[in-house]
């Protein structure tokens, strides 16, 4: 008997809360980036929600100096760049080291793999399975 009561008070609990509207957490926006001149999102960081398919220059103060670079949603991915976005690429291997993913885990440190000096700008795309 003390079983029964016991999951009824948490049921009614429950319903309570959902009866009084408690706050539900908001929808992020897909193309939100995290960029932080240190690794592990430390260090000086600037968060923006960026348009899909435009090329975009790092903020003040991040371009060539950043080693966090965190898209925040798996409905997107992002290819960082070396050079402005008015630059052209000259490079025979090209101009990025391939996209960065929700779960690539170089995002929280782009020193790994010598790219925290290098990028300059960015472009990002919807996976083709999400839709705006």
């Amino acid at each position: 008997m003390q079983l029964f009561t016991t999951i009824t008070s948490l049921v009614a609990a429950a319903t309570c809360v959902s009866a009084r509207g408690r706050p539900s957490l908001a929808r992020r926006d897909i193309g939100g980036v995290l960029i932080c001149n240190g690794a592990n999102a430390t260090g000086a960081c600037h968060y923006e929600v960026y348009s899909m398919t435009d090329c975009h220059d790092m903020p003040d103060g991040f371009s060539a100096d950043t080693k966090t670079f965190a898209p925040d949603g798996d409905g997107f991915y992002c290819w960082p760049k070396v050079g402005q976005c008015d630059q052209i690429c000259t490079s025979p291997t090209g101009c990025t080291f391939g996209a960065v993913s929700f779960y690539n885990p170089v995002k929280w440190d782009l020193s790994t793999i010598q790219w925290d000096h290098l990028i300059q700008s960015f472009e990002c795309r919807l996976n083709d399975t999400t839709t705006a």
